[in-house]
């Protein structure tokens, strides 16, 4: 079943502040849409499409951090935005799709697979949240009555269609529609209301940033990982550390390349995941590892995590040794290990220290190497 999430995110947002719209702006140090697509990662949903302003700058340099994330142009009003997206999805072959508010950062899996799942004896639904607060009914900000609140609900997104059902009533829709509910129900298709959730709020005015940014911090996973190896010296010219090649009159020796710091970061990496250490992944028994760059194994735990939705918050790595000298190299170690991970150099740390002469790092026998690294998923 192949499923895609249409994210709408071409509106304005003028009533949110800040200058630039609502969607594009920073919330717990990342934009608001950074967060939106992460949690249908998350819900493990990968195949998403962003429909935006062609013409917003903010816009398109927000998801430049997003370069597997399709892009539509956005049309005069919501209902011609989402129909160009579903046009753009069309020859994918989707059978599902869920349409949701850019604007909506912590929805949850639970409820977006709430949505999801109604699909299977459902061609439409949505999730929503009973109205508890008495309604009344206004007359120039004065109470004119009291207005019935049984059977009312507050509706959310994502909202989940059949594919083609949803795609024919936007391009029979007449009118403007408030949702792409009111587009179905038009059509005369019918929607099953599944569960909202009180946290699965539309940023609007400029309060709803704070409250937004209480939500995601109080859902964060955060992991830490250490990692820990050491290699011995051996024949050589030269030592990989940290990606960097470095003039030696020993090498380090190892089944693959002996990149002692590239080791015990990628050890962190998995240890954070609980996914053990590179030898449950590359075994050195495996004649196919041997001599391997280790830029193959620390692409991997990346790699890893990102697919269980982590994002690398820092990575800290201390090079042990007497020699070589670390320090004219942390620099462009730092930045290979970037390009590597994926991550800013301002979250890598690249240090060395000596063991004062004590133990085999002290004698010259060999170099050590300790890792932490953090993980955090929303």
């Amino acid at each position: 079943m192949t499923t895609a999430v249409l994210i709408v995110a071409a509106g304005k947002g003028t009533r949110a502040g800040g200058g630039i719209a609502k969607q594009w702006r920073i919330l717990a140090g990342k934009t608001v849409i950074d967060w939106t697509i992460a949690a249908f990662r998350r819900a493990g949903l990968n195949h998403i499409m962003v429909v935006r302003d062609a013409q917003d700058a903010a816009g398109r340099d927000a998801l430049r951090a997003h370069p597997d994330v399709q892009q539509a142009d956005g049309g005069a009003d919501r209902a011609s935005s989402v129909l160009n997206g579903l046009l753009a999805l069309q020859r994918d072959g989707i059978q599902h799709v869920l349409i949701h508010d850019a604007a909506r950062p912590c929805v949850s899996p639970t409820v977006i697979h709430g949505a999801l799942d109604a699909l299977k004896t459902s061609i439409a639904a949505a999730p929503g949240l009973p109205v508890t607060d008495a309604l009344w009914i206004g007359d120039d900000n004065m109470v004119a009555g009291p207005q019935d609140r049984s059977n009312l609900f507050a509706a959310q997104t994502p909202q989940a269609f059949h594919f083609d059902a949803i795609l024919s009533a936007h391009l029979a829709l007449e009118g403007a529609a408030a949702d792409d509910v009111e587009v179905a129900r038009k059509a005369g298709l019918p929607v099953r209301i599944t569960p909202g959730d009180s946290n699965n709020i539309k940023i609007t005015r400029p309060e709803d940033f704070a409250r937004a940014e209480t939500i995601l911090r109080s859902s964060m996973d955060i992991r830490l990982g250490n990692g820990y190896d050491v290699h011995r010296f051996g024949p050589g010219d030269h030592v990989t550390l940290c990606g960097i090649p470095i003039p030696h009159d020993h090498g380090l020796q190892g089944h693959s390349d002996a990149d002692v710091g590239m080791h015990a970061v990628t050890d962190a990496l998995y240890g954070a995941l609980a996914e053990g250490d590179i030898g449950r992944h590359f075994p050195p028994s495996d004649p196919q590892w041997k001599g391997a760059a280790s830029d193959i194994f620390l692409r991997h735990a990346v790699d890893l995590a990102t697919s269980r939705g982590f994002s690398i918050g820092n990575i800290d790595c201390t090079l042990v040794c007497e020699f070589p000298k670390i320090g004219p190299h942390a620099e462009a170690m730092r930045t290979r290990m970037a390009e590597i991970t994926g991550i800013g150099r301002d979250r890598i740390s690249i240090k060395a220290t000596t063991s004062e002469r004590l133990g085999f790092t002290g004698r010259g026998e060999g170099i050590a190497a300790l890792a932490t690294a953090t993980l955090v998923r929303v």
